[in-house]
């Protein structure tokens, strides 16, 4: 078994675990070729048989101090199939950065608010999971965190711990995001109804509703729902922390792949020239499926979506036009400030 120096010391020991009753960090092997391979960095994506190691989350603090210093780390916030597994495969690049694709520690600690952990502590442990999962593959390298979007209600704790981070939010627009919704069927409907209990459990959701009023909505209205919740709360923390945050929508990005990532560079301060932006741009993570990795262009991307907004279009545009109307009532703009590109 690796001592905790070598485990500390290599970013190749993810820290994918919180355990509150011991207080315990879990770390598992995963090579940088497997977070390459892997859709997300969750049990269902890693290799059965990666090597496990449990670690006293105090023990592990002390091995940091010992060691180099975290890296550059910079965040990911986003509303969910937006392309934002494309964008943390973009930013996988051997010696400048590299993008870790929804770690469930992150995770772990909201299920551990969520039943009641003490805010104190709960803090301590994000602080703590922060800095382990900045451990970078190579020296120079910033690391790109993309946490699950069931994370977003500590979004604002996360960029006031690390007050050198920057943050990209990205969203679908609404149409594109009720379309991805539908086509997955009962399972999408399903996920949007979990995501908003969630978001009310974490009181992100201030849209002048009275509890009773959800179970009324249809899975589509709650979906939009869910939406506008998150897009109230990156319109806020576009205010509260200004430059350090930038907006983008999936159509933008795929329509203007260059100027995004040079502009997201930018935003991460992480030096790119044009040839490599240009290599990235139209490279794998723009020309290949971010969760099967077959070739699937944002051609092929519009053909779903017109696939899908034909088989329910009366359903979402009545949706559509009824989440305007609550966007409005409610003060949300449905085009947030600080864009990117």
């Amino acid at each position: 078994m690796s001592d905790i120096t070598t485990i500390i010391g290599s970013a190749e020991w993810l820290a994918h675990r919180y355990d509150p009753t011991g207080d315990t960090i879990h770390f598992r092997h995963v090579p940088r070729d497997v977070h390459a391979r892997a859709t997300f960095i969750t049990e269902e994506y890693l290799p059965k048989d990666a090597q496990t190691v449990v670690l006293r989350r105090q023990d592990c603090l002390e091995a940091l101090a010992a060691g180099p210093g975290p890296a550059p780390v910079q965040f990911v916030f986003h509303s969910a199939y937006c392309c934002s597994t494309l964008v943390a495969r973009a930013f996988d690049a051997a010696g400048m950065a590299m993008g870790l694709k929804e770690p469930v520690i992150l995770n772990d600690i909201v299920g551990w608010r969520r039943r009641g952990g003490q805010p104190d502590r709960v803090a301590g442990v994000l602080d703590s999971a922060l800095t382990l999962l900045a451990r970078p593959f190579g020296p120079g390298e910033s690391v790109i965190v993309k946490p699950s979007n069931v994370f977003n209600g500590f979004a604002a704790a996360t960029l006031g711990l690390r007050p050198t981070a920057s943050a990209l939010m990205l969203y679908a627009p609404l149409t594109s995001f009720l379309r991805s919704i539908a086509k997955k069927g009962m399972w999408g409907r399903l996920w949007v109804r979990e995501l908003f209990a969630g978001q009310l459990a974490d009181g992100i959701v201030d849209l002048g509703f009275a509890p009773a009023d959800y179970i009324k909505l249809t899975d589509l209205q709650i979906a939009a729902v869910g939406w506008l919740a998150q897009h109230a709360m990156f319109n806020k923390l576009s205010q509260r922390f200004g430059a350090r945050v930038a907006t983008l929508d999936s159509e933008t990005l795929l329509a203007h792949p260059e100027a995004a990532i040079a502009a997201l560079a930018s935003l991460y301060a992480i030096p790119m020239d044009a040839r490599t932006i240009a290599a990235i741009a139209s490279g794998p993570a723009f020309s290949s499926h971010s969760k099967s990795g077959e070739a699937f262009s944002a051609k092929e991307r519009d053909l779903e979506q017109a696939e899908a907004a034909a088989t329910h279009a009366e359903e979402i545009d009545k949706v559509a036009i009824w989440a305007e109307a609550v966007a409005g009532n409610a003060g949300v703009p449905m085009k947030l400030p600080n864009a990117l590109c």
